[in-house]
């Protein structure tokens, strides 16, 4: 499936731009340079009628990602919370792809339904309403149960959508490809490790049995979190293609009016936005990762209801632990730190000059330090932290994108409830409260307890250990090493045992 006829398929994105407008329109939104201009021009122009016609009713931008498929919408939904980049009309204007999109009909939802649960809708609702919202992957219905009466919304999955997103990945598997082949310099940007990655984040989000066990952790993991409410999963009306979570009642975040109207505090409720993604990220590893304006809702006391857990991401202790660092690095403006940090977790090359580092670093932070969001230009800030990366040889690292993408869509979010947010002063007490936690004595009394129980479980086996590793180092002394995909156990044991405590150490110090 990833060969040269995905060029048809490329062709036909270019082209579907040109035909409806929209690739001017874009380029212009993101300030693209004029060499770009120009040969995006050069290139779609003569294949224009083949490009999609899309729905002339759409302002153009809208109408490409819709007439392309489910890949490019998400796309267009990152883009939608980012009108420091694309504008505010453009973004705007790309707000209809979070929930609006063309809904299919009520009767091939129930059709779902009912070979789902293999059971009559009738049977299991007392009512089931037309869409009440339609986004690339799936739709969603207002219905009540029938044998409680309650209010739940049943999510449905959009028709052949599986085969729509393959078509699409191996488009992309083609066109990274290609460009790998064209610029050796974008290899270290892995191109098709991040297409890999994007890949599996779609396959989980087609499994809504997989997104309820996503809502059932993330609603177990924050109960306890003030102002904010996910709703329960009714695990008897979920399966495959569809899934049924507690009615969400509340203003649509996106809505500035509504919210107004209502006499919420858009400046509390950015801040909550943004707080609430840092706690979730460090305390827990696990945080809501498609986080834009039509996923959440305000209830009428202001609680942040947040919904749809299709995409979920989680990162580990370590890679948390570096992350908090460099967050409170860069709060405390301590450059040369947030440089080491970068070295030590491996992600810039050790050959590089960690001073020349920490001074790029610096030319990042204080132009924006203690500026509120809307005196700082987003677009010019990624451009120049993508010459930084360039610079210093740093690569994609694919266990990060679902983070670092998620950061910028809450940080876009957050902007659009209050364009005066200053997003150093918001996250430092839960990055200070998350370091005090993390780092120090206490702390390091946990991870030593958590070591302890895992040498405990092979304490049995560690005389067997010991003595087999002895028995090998005599035979390496005797005969000549051979090639071998293996090291000694009680090596491999002994080194991660004195691994773990050399890194708890360093961390003390």
């Amino acid at each position: 499936m990833r060969g040269p006829h995905n060029i048809w398929r490329l062709v036909r994105t270019g082209a579907t731009f040109e035909r409806t407008g929209a690739m001017r329109i874009i380029l212009d939104a993101l300030e693209a340079p004029r060499s770009l201009r120009i040969a995006a021009r050069v290139l779609g122009w003569p294949f224009k009628w083949l490009g999609l016609k899309g729905d002339p009713n759409m302002p153009p931008a809208t109408r490409a990602l819709t007439a392309l498929g489910p890949a490019y919408i998400k796309f267009g939904q990152v883009l939608s919370t980012r009108p420091d980049v694309v504008g505010d009309d453009m973004a705007q204007q790309l707000t209809v792809l979070q929930d609006k999109l063309p809904p299919f009909t009520v009767e091939l939802a129930k059709a779902c339904v009912e070979e789902q649960l293999g059971r009559p809708v009738d049977s299991m609702f007392s009512e089931f309403s037309e869409p009440v919202a339609a986004a690339s992957i799936a739709q969603v219905h207002k219905a009540r149960l029938a044998d409680t009466g309650e209010e739940v919304a049943v999510k449905v999955l959009r028709p052949n959508i599986e085969r729509a997103f393959q078509k699409d990945i191996d488009a992309f598997y083609f066109a990274a490809s290609v460009i790998e082949f064209l610029s050796p310099s974008s290899r270290r940007l892995r191109p098709n490790d991040v297409i890999e990655h994007f890949e599996g984040v779609v396959l989980g989000e087609l499994d809504l049995r997989l997104e309820s066990a996503s809502a059932s952790e993330f609603a177990a993991n924050t109960v306890g979190d003030a102002a904010f409410q996910v709703p329960d999963v009714r695990w008897n009306y979920s399966g495959r293609r569809m899934m049924t979570l507690g009615w969400a009642e509340g203003v649509p975040l996106g809505d500035n009016a509504a919210l107004d109207a209502a006499g919420h505090d858009r400046t509390v409720l950015g801040d909550r936005v943004l707080q609430l993604f840092l706690s979730h990220a460090l305390r827990d590893g696990f945080f809501h990762a498609d986080m834009h304006q039509g996923n959440l809702k305000v209830a009428a006391n202001g609680d942040l209801i947040a919904y749809d857990f299709g995409i979920m991401g989680r990162i580990d202790e370590y890679t948390r632990r570096v992350y908090a660092e460099i967050l409170f690095g860069f709060i405390k403006r301590d450059y040369k730190r947030v440089a080491e940090v970068h070295f030590e977790a491996g992600y810039v090359p050790a050959d590089r000059d960690v001073d020349e580092f920490a001074r790029a670093l610096r030319a990042v932070g204080e132009p924006i330090f203690g500026i509120d969001a809307s005196g700082i230009s987003m677009g010019n800030l990624l451009s120049y932290l993508f010459e930084v990366t360039e610079r210093f040889g740093m690569e994609t690292r694919t266990e990060l994108i679902l983070l670092q993408r998620t950061m910028v869509v809450v940080e876009g979010v957050a902007r659009s409830l209050n364009p005066h947010i200053n997003i150093w002063q918001v996250a430092r007490p839960v990055v200070e409260d998350y370091i005090k936690e993390s780092i120090g004595p206490r702390a390091f009394a946990r991870d030593l307890v958590r070591t302890l129980r895992v040498v405990a479980r092979f304490g049995p086996r560690l005389p067997e250990m010991a003595e087999t590793a002895l028995i090998r180092q005599s035979q390496d002394t005797v005969a000549p090493p051979q090639p071998s995909h293996w090291r000694p156990v009680g090596y491999v044991f002994l080194g991660a045992l004195f691994a773990g405590a050399g890194f708890w150490l360093s961390t003390l110090l």
